[in-house]
């Protein structure tokens, strides 16, 4: 409105070359912005005093106005994302981290950006603790009453998921939380923490597809006395940041088939991998750790190996290992 009776007081008082469409706007915005470049101004008296008392003032609250009203809108924005108030539905194939534990959690964040030729994926972390984004340049945070609640699952985009690992502040709270994430009927794989293994046994009695990891800090214990060094070995192998790590490669559907010594002699000798265990499916609840040679690899298993770097199924010649 401004901008248009500003427009007829000048042409009333005869400023015929401001009046001008084309230029008017642009005489309009750079006096609205205070840039001024001089190449254009009023030529009469009137026309000085309508644009020092009606038009400078004007153009300038607005400008003003405008640039405070998309600030607003801006940092509002920023600040739904960092208190995890945005909704993520729209994500797909994103890596979605339900739980919050300090460190414990960003050092897991860290494991999975270590790897460096894992598939480019958005990682979304949920809580329902009262904080702020944790880590704003690293995940996307959705926050809620309640890791169970199906409205914030369904806002950190559970459904379409591919990697989902739930780690609640108690046994109870991640049992609850796996049970109502797998009545959504996600699409990824999932895995779930719990310090009391007949818990997770409980969960796999209902929902057998969901992985479920238990603390093994006493076998570790053990096992490092037995045979020292044996923690860093561990430590090493589930670790990305540093050294050979354990990774699994998925037999491709129309592979034919061949035997674990034929692929292992192959891993070994063009990717400096070494392949020590089978499974059927991705929960592997039929795993097989160092198999026989002869022991037959079929489409659609799972073959976990250690290596410097991850293989991608692309990187694998299967028809050399046929026959």
């Amino acid at each position: 409105m401004h901008l248009l009776i500003s427009w007829v007081l000048l042409w009333v008082i005869g400023e015929a070359d401001l009046v001008k469409p084309e230029l008017y706007i642009y005489y309009y915005l750079t006096t609205a912005t205070t840039i001024g470049y001089g190449d254009y101004s009023p030529v009469t008296t009137w026309g000085r005093v309508v644009v020092a008392f009606w038009v400078m003032p004007g153009a300038v609250a607005l400008f003003a106005a405008y640039l405070g009203k998309t600030t607003h809108v801006v940092v509002s924005w920023w600040r739904r994302g960092m208190q995890g108030k945005g909704n993520y539905s729209s994500l797909t194939d994103h890596f979605l981290i339900l739980g919050w534990h300090g460190d414990g959690t960003t050092r897991m964040v860290e494991l999975i950006t270590a790897d460096a030729k894992r598939a480019e994926r958005d990682i979304v972390l949920c809580v329902d603790d009262e904080i702020e984004n944790p880590l704003p340049d690293v995940v996307s945070f959705v926050q809620g009453r309640a890791l169970s609640d199906e409205s914030l699952l369904l806002r950190a985009g559970v459904k379409n998921a591919s990697r989902i690992i739930i780690y609640g502040k108690t046994d109870d709270q991640t049992l609850s939380t796996a049970l109502a994430v797998d009545a959504l009927k996600p699409k990824g794989h999932i895995v779930a923490h719990f310090e009391d293994e007949r818990k997770g046994e409980l969960l796999n009695s209902h929902c057998s597809k969901i992985e479920c990891n238990t603390d093994v800090a006493i076998e570790m214990l053990v096992r490092s006395a037995e045979d020292p060094g044996s923690s860093r070995v561990q430590t090493q192998l589930l670790s990305a940041l540093a050294g050979p790590t354990q990774f699994s490669l998925k037999i491709p559907d129309n592979f034919e088939g061949t035997d674990f010594g034929k692929l292992f002699y192959y891993l070994k000798e063009h990717h400096n991998a070494t392949a020590f265990g089978i499974a059927g499916n991705v929960a592997g609840t039929d795993l097989v750790l160092n198999p026989k040679k002869n022991s037959p690899i079929k489409s659609g298993q799972l073959v976990y190996f250690m290596a410097q770097e991850r293989i991608t199924s692309d990187e694998v010649r299967w028809g050399s290992l046929v026959g």
